[in-house]
């Protein structure tokens, strides 16, 4: 399963996705957002690219936010990542 969740602070905003699956090995995790092409086969067998965490881990910096997995291997993971957020009066 898959629990998608947010949370509010001031000047950005946090959104963690947490499965319940396989989890990820610690000495994998600091491959994930690096360009180095990590990739396994999913749950099902399916194969990646290697490019998406790379890709949004470019997009939230860019967009002035982190992003960060912690995970227990046998357990799951849990990705978060924050974005800022801003005030703007919008006129009638």
């Amino acid at each position: 399963s898959v629990l998608i969740s947010s949370t509010s602070q001031p000047g950005f905003l946090t959104i963690s996705i947490k499965d319940t699956g396989m989890g990820i090995p610690k000495n994998k995790i600091r491959l994930l957002f690096t360009s180095s092409f990590y990739s396994t086969t999913g749950t099902r067998n399916e194969a990646g690219t290697g490019l998406g965490l790379m890709l949004c881990k470019e997009f939230v910096e860019k967009n002035g936010g982190k992003i960060w997995v912690e995970s227990t291997f046998g357990e799951g993971a849990t990705f978060y990542f924050t974005l800022p957020v801003h005030d703007f009066a919008v006129e009638a």
